[in-house]
């Protein structure tokens, strides 16, 4: 994996949870959060974040169903991540998401129970792990 900076992506219909991470570390941060309508994002605000950062590929996460399956939300995901890729001539890598959303939770409940999940951006927090998954895997195959 080259070093450098990655973009991680917590796709859904409303919402989408953005995360910026680095290779050399292996960790990431929560970024925003950008608005969607039935899945399409806004996509100035994409624009953006891809001119701030330049990264080096987009991290998507591939929501499935618990026992693996695909669901509806999947082939949008990978729409998405299929959108991104051809928008911005980046290598996209899809990630499994399954229970990122239910780990947030737990992190943001840990720091101060439920007014702290009521008050935080829970899907650039998934999108986060998202991104950790990815990079620790993409070290540990090195």
């Amino acid at each position: 994996m080259p070093a450098g900076v990655y973009l991680g992506f917590d796709f859904g219909y409303k919402r989408i949870g953005v995360a910026v991470g680095q290779a050399v570390t292996c960790s990431a941060k929560p970024l925003k959060i950008i608005a969607a309508k039935e899945g399409v994002p806004e996509w100035r605000s994409v624009d953006e974040l891809i001119a701030q950062w330049r990264p080096n590929a987009l991290i998507v996460g591939l929501p499935t169903c618990i026992d693996g399956k695909e669901q509806y939300t999947t082939t949008a995901a990978r729409n998405f991540a299929q959108q991104l890729g051809e928008r911005f001539a980046l290598p996209v890598h899809l990630v499994d998401e399954r229970l990122t959303t239910v780990e947030a939770r737990a992190e943001l409940f840990a720091q101060g129970g439920y007014r702290k999940i009521k008050n935080s951006p829970i899907d650039s927090i998934a999108a986060c792990i998202i991104l950790e998954q990815w990079l620790f895997l993409a070290e540990e195959s090195k």
